[in-house]
């Protein structure tokens, strides 16, 4: 017989008590921290995955609206007017990027605005008279759009202007009014490059240019600025271009800078000049 080893039985009755204790301390696994994080983890990456397939698939779905003969005419558009800089098939060379995956909404702002085709290299493409018909634009952006999904045009109801003039006015000021101004006027950038006015430019493009990104600007997409929230921009936008500045001139609406210069060198000028004269008549 093995010799009783005095408190032997004391400590396994009291194991069980023990854990009970523990379990009343709250006390967790070491690793139930990790799995918390990994199921946090998946979840939001299915969640993201989830969300851009459905946008994938909602531009292939515009793609395929596309017909067969639209897409053929804006290749042939493509290979006479725009191949010379992107390529044969649109992969890009050192004169000008890929094209393969801009969307049809990149095509449209750029074409549409007579950006492209460039007239002349420099800083940034600028505004000139667009060189397409509405047909051929519609065509050209078909077939950049059938290379690889993209950004597709805007819907037509997050372009009429009927959204919430504060709630854009708010986002504006927060994401665009460092470069575009406050009111939209443009202002100048680094190495001869500049945000352009935005008074007279479409719904459709101000849509566009959020969505794509051009020249300097950076991209929005829904993540950033929901789809409302470019349409109330587009309306904030809308509302100061069809309503006079309550305060009078409003000298370019380039800002208390641009007001402040105008005050000191024809301001005070004219108090000079006024100084002078009197003295002159005194005399």
């Amino acid at each position: 017989m093995r010799p009783r080893v005095p408190g032997t039985q004391k400590s396994r009755a009291t194991a069980p008590s023990r854990t009970k204790a523990a379990r009343k301390t709250g006390r967790r696994h070491p690793l139930a921290t990790v799995a918390l994080l990994a199921i946090g983890l998946g979840l939001t990456g299915g969640a993201y995955a989830a969300f851009t397939t459905t946008t994938a698939s909602a531009d292939t779905a515009s793609v395929q609206t596309a017909s067969q003969s639209q897409i053929a005419q804006g290749e042939k558009l493509f290979q006479a007017n725009c191949a010379t800089c992107h390529g044969m098939d649109a992969q890009g060379t050192v004169n000008a990027p890929t094209l393969i995956g801009v969307g049809a909404a990149a095509v449209d702002f750029q074409v549409g605005t007579g950006r492209m085709p460039m007239q002349m290299q420099g800083p940034q493409a600028e505004q000139k008279p667009v060189q397409f018909s509405d047909a051929d634009v519609a065509a050209l952006a078909a077939y950049v759009a059938s290379l690889a999904p993209g950004p597709s045009v805007p819907e037509q109801k997050y372009l009429d202007g009927k959204g919430d003039a504060a709630a854009g006015a708010e986002l504006f000021r927060i994401n665009c009014a460092m470069c575009h101004n406050v009111a939209g006027a443009g202002g100048a950038l680094t190495e001869g490059k500049f945000a352009p006015p935005l008074t007279g430019v479409s719904a459709k493009h101000i849509y566009e240019a959020m969505i794509t990104g051009p020249q300097n600007m950076p991209v929005f997409n829904d993540l950033n600025i929901s789809p409302q929230g470019k349409a109330d921009i587009i309306t904030y936008l809308k509302y100061i271009q069809n309503n006079p500045s309550p305060g009078g001139f409003e000298l370019g609406s380039l800002g208390p800078v641009a007001e402040g210069l105008f005050l000191w060198i024809f301001g005070l000028g004219a108090i000079v000049a006024l100084t002078v004269w009197i003295t002159a008549k005194s005399n």
